[in-house]
């Protein structure tokens, strides 16, 4: 490459942890699937696998891979109980991920500037 010029490969590209959960989490949210089932577990407070299954044109497998891409990004918590699992919203994980991308995506204040 040309002095001066920037490329991937001189720029160090790895991430933080902080940087590392919100792109989990964006990518768990980028799906609108994912945010529609997220958008109903949040309605319902509580709702079983199997009634969310029943509320998408999609097969129970699609529904569940979905699932734990949201509970892997810990968006949900998931109770089991028997051979079902039950999601309900971690309203908290949500907040964080908003207040984390807000403050990565803030103007960073020069030196000596109020």
């Amino acid at each position: 490459a040309a002095p001066g010029r920037i490329t991937s490969t001189h720029i160090d590209m790895s991430m933080n942890r902080a940087s590392d959960r919100l792109v989990r989490t964006a990518k768990a949210l980028g799906d609108p699937t994912r945010l529609e089932l997220l958008r109903r577990i949040a309605a319902a407070g509580e709702i079983c696998c199997k009634d969310l299954v029943v509320l998408f044109p999609v097969s129970q497998a699609t529904v569940s891979h979905h699932l734990k891409i949201l509970a892997d990004a810990g968006l949900v918590a998931v109770r089991r109980e028997g051979q079902f699992g039950w999601y309900s919203l971690r309203a908290s994980a949500v907040a964080q991920h908003a207040a984390l991308l807000g403050k990565t995506l803030a103007p960073r204040r020069r030196k000596g500037t109020a």
